[in-house]
């Protein structure tokens, strides 16, 4: 026979037996046991194939596998055909034999027509056979061989998350989190459901530890291949990459002949280059766990960045996943931004069902999900995938064992339930405490070196080195902590360990970090410089502190001294829901704060006790986190909290629960009454099925004095009815400061039964009606009658009610009566300058008024002279926006007259208020005074090249306006200070009269403006402006300057190829510009607009 098979050119050496093992499965099917004997199998070893498996394909593929792994280089094709013909299996011999004469000889690189597309037909077969044996089965419990599941099996939840102000736009704002929950990923290319008008490039998948991320995309990866899904039928080469075994200097070739087809001769890395290159638009990438690859091999120039940026097959499709804040967006902004959020209540039900069917035990599931019902520390495991078949696993052998609410206690209980059935297995006595002397230490032993691949971003072990540190790695294999492998990588072939979870070598390495702590310093082991380290190695820190008392104090102390270090510049008010003018780097400061409080609040539900009690407190000055999260470590700090030791304010956040029910939740983790402290709670998106019970109205009101309770319920309320039975609800809310209904289709009527319900909650202080178009006049006349019951009201929003100078005339005189009023939106409204005029003669009662949209209300000239008096007494006004109102030069000349008086002035909104020259030259001389501004919007008016570059001088100079221009007796510009280190956001595109070379002027100017995070600098759509290549680099060079810029407008706006691409590339190595903003129609020929953060619009 092996002489036969060499006539035919394929022998023993060269052929992969492998790639033939689906073909016999198929065949061969419930005539395997035959197989299997001739192959040499015993009884016993068949009987243990059969019960791990379910039914007899499966069983045949275990057999061959489990045969090449015994055999190694002597499992050849001639030896597995010589089995199958003794086991009178010569119908599958002869298919075989076939099989070996057709294949393919390689195709010439280069090589054109038909024999290019042969080429890639051979490769998508061969990929798509070979993820069909890779990745149809896989057994998560690697010391449970009867536990095997199929892809088919896997479920899971996906959910998107909105990337850019086009997703999700709407007419009008949306209710509700703006986050969808999908299907599939083929919901990612209906624009219905994305709002995006073209495919998305990139999809970035990000799930926590355990999710289930690797699994969701092996299972992707195998739909796509067999064309079961649209992302299959849109991309005929599927490219699944673990980004683990990537290594700095791989190609992306390279990668793909290691990882996604079996090794023959007729695909080589040459031949696969030329495959992607002529099928790049239907070529999918599909890189799985971003967090996991190496630190140099993402450095800038290596091949995934380059993949991720645009710079290599910027027509592909790239799907890639990885655990939050791993960096992937530091090289590509997702067109999509994805979360694996795990199980549904239904899929643990189903997942539970089918575990215990698997071992036998479905008696299981019942007892187990009433234990799940029942105990609410159960919330934050039970739904990620991983921590759920731990517990199936623990409730298996010993229901007592799952106790804990805890990762390290479910891990810990674990490692105990695998000693113990070792210990039984080899006849050695497990202690009454603690593990075996040798098992220990061969534990921390495993730990340290999980620790050093931790810090090297690595996930797998070299056998080579665990032999060096002389562990005892066959131990480790017999308990199930990892599994011997040899590296599917081809490229670089090793034995190597694989951890059954990186959530294990986690586990491992924060057990040995507890016990060296003893000798060493956390600072020596973990090297925790940065809160960006801390994040990545936060499952280890949790494990660390859940192992031990002293380290999860060490930890602790650690992590204050971060805290102090990289929150310091964060103020309790920078933490309020509406805030009008928190600057960028706050906002990205406090979205990191909160995955801190998260954090230290895990550590608190791993450690129970006072001393971590009192750590987690001086870390978190402020405490903001979901209502629902770490139930148990938030009962435990409020219950033990002392006085001493209370936050600045706690914010808790709520959404899509029923108000009641959100209620009675704080009830129980309140127990009794803390006096002084602030609580916040933001209820968004919320129901009202039920009303609050008096006792827990009471309950809170004696235990939290100081709540403050934030609402924006959802459905719709266009029937009197609906707000009745929402006004049933409010009126025993404690608290209530904050009610949110806009766009809820209110109409006159239906509002009549919340204003006669204001008298019930006179501690109101926001009410926001926007967007309810229906209102109208009528609605204002209804309103005007409960003001009296609100006197603390002091924002009041009605953007957008189709009110009208009648009813702004019967609205003001009940306002007057709000002499607290900071913030008010009439924008949107035809009021005209016959309802400002109403409006003006109450306005200066509202000394304390912040914020005033008055934005396409129909003001005129007239009009501004009759507002400007009334804004003469707003001396504390930060905000004012008066866009889209025709005011015209005398408008802005008569505002610009009195803002010597509104030095407070942080926003000044005047886009399309139809200003030229002659204005803008008003609003120069008084700018000095605004020494605090940080917004300045004079975008799409009339506005030249003169008046243009003499603002930017003026706002990048301001200390060159001499004294002549301080208003008659006013000394303040002696001692105002420069204010060109303020100023945040400035507008000045879609001027008429503004042309390339005034544009270039100011790209010379503007470095002078280093805070500056947004710059619109476009042309006129009508006229566009052609920048110059000197004003072209004169603005790539000022780019540098601009430290903190993150998104730069230059719609209509022309370049010569050298200028654009010298300004892409400036824009590109920017570290925080996230988007630049180009029109596509004025890109030159030719140029290079793979950039990551170039964003084409076409008008």
């Amino acid at each position: 026979m092996a002489e036969g098979l060499g006539a035919a050119g394929h022998t023993g050496e060269t052929a992969d037996v492998r790639k033939y093992f689906y073909y016999i499965k198929e065949k061969v099917s419930s005539d395997w046991k035959d197989l299997a004997f001739h192959l040499g199998f015993d009884q016993p070893d068949i009987d243990n194939i059969e019960g791990r498996n379910r039914d007899d394909k499966s069983r045949c593929m275990d057999l061959l596998e489990e045969w090449l792994k015994r055999n190694g280089e002597r499992a050849t094709i001639e030896v597995l055909m010589e089995a199958l013909s003794e086991a009178n299996l010569q119908s599958v011999v002869d298919g075989l034999r076939r099989k070996l004469q057709e294949m393919p000889f390689p195709v010439p690189v280069g090589a054109a027509g038909t024999e290019s597309s042969s080429l890639t037909d051979v490769f998508e077969k061969s990929v798509k056979k070979y993820y069909e044996l890779k990745l149809s089965h896989f057994k998560p419990l690697i010391w449970n061989d009867k536990f095997t599941l199929t892809l088919s099996d896997i479920f899971t939840q996906l959910e998107l998350v909105p990337t850019s102000e086009k997703q999700f736009k709407t007419s009008e704002p949306t209710r509700g989190e703006q986050r969808k929950e999908l299907k599939s990923l083929d919901d990612l290319f209906k624009p219905d459901v994305t709002g995006l008008t073209t495919a998305p490039r990139c999809i970035l998948i990000e799930g926590e530890a355990g999710g289930g991320k690797t699994t969701f995309l092996s299972k992707e990866a195998l739909d796509a291949v067999s064309q079961k899904t649209e992302l299959g039928r849109q991309h005929s080469t599927v490219l699944f990459i673990r980004l683990r075994e990537v290594r700095e200097g791989d190609t992306i070739e390279e990668m793909v002949w290691d990882q996604c087809v079996p090794r023959r001769k007729d695909v080589t890395i040459e031949s696969i280059e030329t495959i992607l290159e002529q099928n790049e638009s239907r070529v999918l990438f599909l890189l799985d766990g971003y967090d996991e690859l190496r630190s140099e091999a993402r450095a800038a120039g290596q091949a995934i960045p380059k993949l991720l940026s645009g710079k290599l097959y910027p027509n592909s499709t790239i799907v890639i996943t990885s655990r939050p804040s791993a960096g992937v967006q530091q090289h590509t902004r997702p067109d999509c931004h994805v979360h694996i959020i795990g199980f549904s209540h239904r899929h643990v039900e189903k997942y539970m069902q089918q575990y215990f069917t698997v071992v036998g035990k479905q008696e299981l599931t019942k007892t187990l999900s009433k234990l799940v019902q029942d105990n609410k520390i159960f919330n934050t495991l039970i739904y990620t995938p991983i921590f759920l078949m731990l517990v199936c696993v623990l409730w298996e052998e010993d229901q007592e064992m799952v106790s804990t609410g805890t990762m390290t206690g479910l891990y810990d209980n674990l490692l105990t339930c695998l000693v113990r059935k070792h210990c039984k297995r080899e006849g050695v006595d497990m202690p009454t405490e603690g593990l075996p002397t040798e098992v220990a230490e061969s534990l921390l032993q495993l730990g340290k070196l999980a620790l050093e691949a931790l810090l090297r971003n690595e996930t797998l072990l070299d056998l080579t080195e665990v032999k060096e540190e002389k562990v005892n790695w066959e131990l480790m294999l017999k308990l199930g902590v990892v599994s011997l492998e040899d590296a599917s990588s081809k490229l670089h072939p090793r034995k190597q360990l694989n951890f059954s979870h990186k959530t294990m070598q986690e586990f491992l390495a924060g057990r040995y970090v507890a016990h060296a702590l003893l000798n060493q310093g956390i600072a020596e082991l973990l090297q925790l410089t940065s809160i960006t380290k801390v994040f990545e190695l936060s499952n280890l820190l949790q494990f660390t502190c859940g192992c031990d008392s002293r380290a999860a104090q060490a930890v602790m102390e650690e992590l204050i001294n971060l805290s102090k270090k990289e929150f310091s510049h964060l103020q309790p008010a920078d933490f309020q829901k509406e805030s009008h003018l928190v600057k960028p780097e706050i906002k990205t400061s406090i979205e990191t704060y909160r995955r801190f409080v998260l954090l230290c609040l895990d550590v608190l539900n791993g450690r129970k006790e006072p001393d971590v009690l009192q750590a987690v407190s001086r870390a978190l000055p402020v405490i903001i986190t979901d209502l629902d999260e770490q139930h148990a470590a938030l009962k435990y700090y409020l219950e033990n909290i002392q006085s001493s030791h209370l936050p600045d304010r706690m914010i808790l956040e709520s959404s899509f629960v029923d108000v009641s029910e959100s209620l009675q939740y704080l009830e129980q983790i309140v127990p009794s009454p803390i006096p002084g402290l602030k609580v916040g709670l933001r209820l968004d998106h919320v129901t009202f099925d039920s009303p609050v019970p008096d006792e827990t109205v009471q309950h809170l009101q004696k235990c939290l004095p100081g709540l403050r309770v934030d609402l924006r319920p959802s459905g719709w309320f266009d029937s009197p009815d609906e707000t009745a039975r929402l006004v049933s609800v409010l009126k025993n809310v404690p608290g209530l400061r904050a009610l949110d209904l806009s766009s809820t289709k209110l109409t006159p009527s239906s509002l009549q039964p919340l204003v006669q319900g204001f008298r019930h909650m006179s501690l109101l202080e926001e009410l926001d009606l926007s967007w309810n178009t229906d209102l109208g006049d009528a609605g204002m006349e209804v309103l005007q009658v409960g003001l009296t019951s609100v006197p603390h009201l002091a924002v009041l929003r009605l953007e957008r009610v189709n009110m009208t100078a009648v009813g702004m005339s019967s609205l003001a005189p009940y306002i007057r009566h709000l002499v607290g009023l900071r913030e008010l939106d009439i924008s949107d409204n035809a009021v005209s300058d016959t309802g400002l005029e109403s409006l003006t003669t109450v306005l200066p009662i509202f000394t304390a008024m912040q914020v005033l949209v008055l934005y396409s209300i129909g003001i005129s000239p007239t009009g501004m002279h009759t507002l400007v008096p009334a804004l003469c007494q707003l001396t504390r006004l930060i905000k004012l926006d008066i866009n889209d109102n025709a005011i015209g030069d005398p408008g802005l000349e008569c505002l610009a007259a009195i803002l010597h008086h509104l030095t407070a002035m942080k926003v000044l909104v005047l886009y399309e208020t139809g200003i030229s020259d002659r204005g803008i030259s008003s609003l120069i001389k008084a700018l000095p005074h605004l020494v605090q501004l940080q917004v300045l919007d004079v975008s799409f008016n009339t506005i030249g090249d003169s008046g243009i570059v003499s603002l930017v001088q003026t706002l990048c100079q301001p200390s060159s306006l001499d004294m002549e221009q301080n208003p008659p007796g006013d000394k303040s510009l002696t001692t105002a200070p420069h204010c060109n280190n303020t100023l945040q956001e400035l507008y000045i595109g879609g001027n008429r009269g503004v042309t390339g070379a005034g544009l270039g002027r100011v790209a010379q100017l503007i470095s002078a403006l280093p805070a500056l995070t947004r710059l619109d600098m476009s042309g006129y759509r009508f006229t566009p402006a052609h920048l110059s290549d000197t004003a072209a680099v004169a603005l790539a060079e000022a780019l540098p300057r601009l430290p903190a810029l993150e998104v730069l407008f230059l719609w209509y706006i022309s370049m010569e190829p050298a200028g654009f691409q010298a300004v892409v590339q400036a824009a590109e190595e920017h570290p925080t510009l996230e988007r630049l903003y180009y029109s596509g129609d004025e890109v030159p020929e030719g140029a290079d607009t793979t950039a990551s953060c170039l964003e084409l619009i076409d008008f």
